[in-house]
């Protein structure tokens, strides 16, 4: 808590005027990343209970962490539709996550260039409409005081 703000002071308001675009394309994107993810994890679960894992303890595990970190798209892409200061911070984390990810899938072959060609290209895409001036100014995001 900075010097400035009181123990009981109320959460600042979102920004007033409609939506920009750009903001609400970043949002659904996120959105899809996180829905993805929550799609790869149920599969991670029923093929850990119903399929033939090697490890079946590890089977689930890695299909409940996934569906946890589905939560952070899923809340980040949330809090831009609301135009919420805190959620580029999240939404930016995830895209940066997902570079190196996406990389990975790539440096596979087969069909998973395609999706680490995909992946890459919404994270990049992603990247762009939040770093965006109109994108900043929406969630109440000034340039740095001198």
């Amino acid at each position: 808590m900075s010097a400035k703000q009181s123990p009981n002071a109320a959460p600042a308001p979102a920004p007033a005027g409609p939506r920009p675009a750009r903001l609400t394309a970043a949002a659904a994107l996120a959105a899809v990343e996180g829905v993805a993810l929550v799609g790869l994890g149920v599969y991670m679960l029923v093929m850990g209970l119903v399929g033939d894992p090697d490890n079946r303890m590890q089977a689930e595990t890695g299909g409940l962490t996934v569906l946890v970190l589905a939560a952070l798209p899923l809340t980040a892409a949330r809090g831009l539709l609301l135009r919420r200061r805190w959620s580029r911070g999240p939404a930016m984390i995830t895209q940066l996550l997902s570079l190196p990810v996406a990389w990975t899938l790539i440096s596979n072959g087969g069909a998973l260039i395609a999706v680490g060609a995909a992946l890459a290209a919404v994270a990049v895409v992603v990247l762009a409409l939040l770093v965006n001036p109109t994108a900043t100014e929406a969630l109440g995001i000034g340039p740095r005081d001198a």
